[in-house]
C-alpha cells in the first residue's frame, strides 16, 4: 500500500492514495480561519468506522441478510498530552434491512470489531472501543 500527501499552504495539504484517489485535510491556521478539511485524526476515525461499517455490510451479505444501510456514529476522546491518541471510542450501528436478525446484526458487528477490523485492531492499542447497534426493520415501511 502506498500514498502521498502533499503540503499546499498554511495547514493544509493533499493526500493521495496509491490507488489515486485525492483527499484535502488539515486544520484551521487560527481561532477563525476556516477548516480544509478533516484533520488527520478526523480521518483516522473516520477510517476505521469506514472499515468496521464495510466489514458489517459484508458479513450479513455473505450470511444473506437482508441490509440495505450501514450508518457508524463514533464518539471519541483523546489523551491530553502529545501524542494524543485516542484513549476511548465508541462505535455505536445502525443497521437497516428488511427482517434483519438482531443476532446476526450483533455477531457481525463483534466480529468486525473484535476480529476483522485492522484500524480497530490497531487503535485497541491505546484506546477502549465499546461499540452497540441498533437493528431498523425497513419491512414494516411503505416503499
Amino acid at each position: 500500500m502506498k500514498a502521498r500527501i502533499k503540503w499546499v499552504e498554511g495547514r493544509t495539504f493533499v493526500g493521495e492514495s496509491g490507488s489515486g484517489h485525492k483527499i484535502v485535510f488539515g486544520t484551521a491556521t487560527g481561532p477563525d480561519s476556516p477548516t480544509p478539511g478533516p484533520s488527520p485524526m478526523e480521518m483516522v476515525l473516520i477510517g476505521t468506522g469506514g472499515c468496521s461499517a464495510f466489514d458489517v455490510v459484508h458479513i450479513l451479505e455473505k450470511g444473506r441478510e437482508a441490509v440495505e444501510d450501514c450508518v457508524v456514529e463514533m464518539d471519541a476522546d483523546r489523551a491530553d498530552q502529545d501524542p494524543r491518541v485516542f484513549t476511548r471510542i465508541h462505535m455505536h450501528f445502525i443497521v437497516k434491512g428488511r427482517g434483519l436478525a438482531a443476532k446476526k446484526v450483533e455477531r457481525a458487528v463483534a466480529l468486525s470489531i473484535e476480529k476483522y477490523c485492522s484500524a480497530s485492531a490497531m487503535l485497541a492499542k491505546t484506546a477502549t472501543i465499546t461499540h452497540d447497534f441498533e437493528v431498523v426493520d425497513t419491512s414494516d415501511t411503505a416503499a
